[in-house]
């Protein structure tokens, strides 16, 4: 990473959640709206943050001042979940979970034992995310270490924080994509120590899902965890209720699906469990007590066909979550839709998700769910300089509706809606532009 970074002042109206909240109503309180607002970077993190009329005073005299008067600034959107070597596969047809696996999801993942080719989709993965606004993801790669590689080769090239792991599994899939317990928790160790840590680039370790890891592997995972206990694990959880049937028939000794993951000792704050749509109460009990997270991928669960996620519930049992697009099986990089699909999985267990419980989810409620809270999320200063220009009005039907915006949630939740990545104006990370749609190809 580049030690000398350009300091940067943005001018524009900024939206954020200030802090982290216990309660969903206690949003509100947290919200920051600043309709002429300056934010100042330096050395990539916010130096200085508030009003234009307070800050002018900060600027130095050879400062430039990027101006986006017309523009809604929010803190760069966090994915909790997503597969970087499906891109290719998003909106594969006609298949539940374990059908769409092997029929759509093996297949492609092989080719990612060349090289190159891994270096060429991550490339276009990185492009994506930053075209869609997202800075910050945690991501699944394929069993192969140089799949690894290609990832946070390119997310160093942009200075982005990503969390990427390899892919753990030696059972039920094919022979081309099984490592075995010892080569996982070799080549996953060797990928810790060249990659944890090193820039903004941090680790997961990442057995696919129980199914396809042997009580061995899973050991071999756990031992990783309690050797290097400030990386993350990243696996799925309960996405499908013929995979629940299946982990029960495969792990007979454990109390249910979560228990096989805490039993070998991968549950924790750092632990991010993605779907969890069919969690047991005593599930949830265990996710609250061991401070683990949840990544909610609502286009996913309604593409699967995997059910409804209980939002509330993360709330009423104090639960981490954060906003997963799960490409693909998400049918879409962009945050926006997925809150578009996360407010209709609500409104059909007749439950609502505003505006700025969405906004949460997609920024601050992402940070502490990937424990990086104290990094990400809110404009806050000290914290890394990573943010969206959203363009409100990119098409007729949403500048008619923004015209009829009664205030600043009404607003947020027209572009939530209605967005998708015409509504990225800029995305800017590390406090340097790293996407702009005026220089997009």
């Amino acid at each position: 990473m580049s030690s000398i970074l350009s300091p940067i002042a943005i001018r524009g109206r900024f939206l954020d959640i200030q802090n982290t909240v216990s309660k969903a109503s206690d949003i509100d309180q947290a919200v920051r709206y600043i309709e002429d607002g300056l934010l100042i970077s330096h050395e990539g993190k916010i130096s200085w943050f508030g009003t234009w009329e307070e800050g002018q005073s900060q600027l130095n005299a050879d400062m430039n001042v990027q101006h986006y008067p017309d523009q809604l600034i929010v803190p760069g959107f966090i994915d909790t979940h997503i597969h970087f070597p499906q891109s290719e596969m998003i909106g594969a047809y006609g298949e539940q979970l374990l059908e769409w696996l092997n029929t759509y999801t093996f297949p492609t993942e092989i080719q990612f034992e060349n090289k190159a080719y891994a270096d060429k989709i991550a490339q276009f993965f990185v492009n994506e995310l930053l075209k869609n606004g997202t800075t910050t993801a945690l991501v699944f790669c394929t069993v192969h270490p140089q799949s690894v590689d290609a990832l946070f080769e390119v997310a160093e090239q942009h200075q982005m924080r990503l969390i990427a792991g390899k892919v753990m599994m030696d059972r039920h899939a094919p022979e081309a994509l099984c490592d075995t317990a010892e080569s996982a928790y070799t080549d996953s160790k060797a990928l810790i120590e060249k990659w944890h840590g090193k820039g903004r680039n941090l680790y997961a370790i990442t057995p696919r899902f129980a199914p396809t890891s042997t009580p061995e592997q899973l050991s071999a995972a756990g031992k990783l965890k309690a050797e290097f206990p400030d990386v993350y694990v990243h696996t799925h959880l309960s996405e499908n209720k013929n995979e629940i049937a299946w982990v029960k028939d495969l792990f007979p000794e454990q109390k249910g699906y979560l228990d096989v993951y805490h039993h070998y000792g991968l549950t924790g704050s750092r632990s991010v469990f993605a779907h969890c749509v069919h969690l047991k109460d005593e599930e949830w009990d265990c996710m609250h007590q061991t401070d683990s997270a949840i990544a909610f991928c609502p286009t996913s669960n309604l593409f699967l066909g995997s059910g409804l996620f209980p939002l509330k519930k993360t709330w009423e049992k104090q639960v981490k979550v954060g906003l997963g697009t799960d490409v693909g099986a998400g049918t879409s990089f962009n945050q926006l839709q997925t809150l578009n699909e996360a407010y209709k999985v609500q409104q059909l267990q007749g439950d609502k998700l505003s505006a700025f419980e969405a906004l949460y989810h997609a920024t601050i409620g992402g940070a502490k769910a990937l424990d990086l809270d104290e990094k990400l999320g809110n404009f806050n200063i000290g914290k890394e300089a990573d943010f969206v220009v959203l363009d409100l009005k990119p098409t007729a039907i949403q500048a008619l509706r923004q015209e009829r915006a009664k205030g600043i949630d009404d607003a947020f939740f027209a572009l939530m809606t209605m967005g998708d990545d015409r509504n990225i104006h800029s995305t800017y990370v590390f406090g340097q532009l790293a996407y702009s749609k005026s220089n997009a190809q």
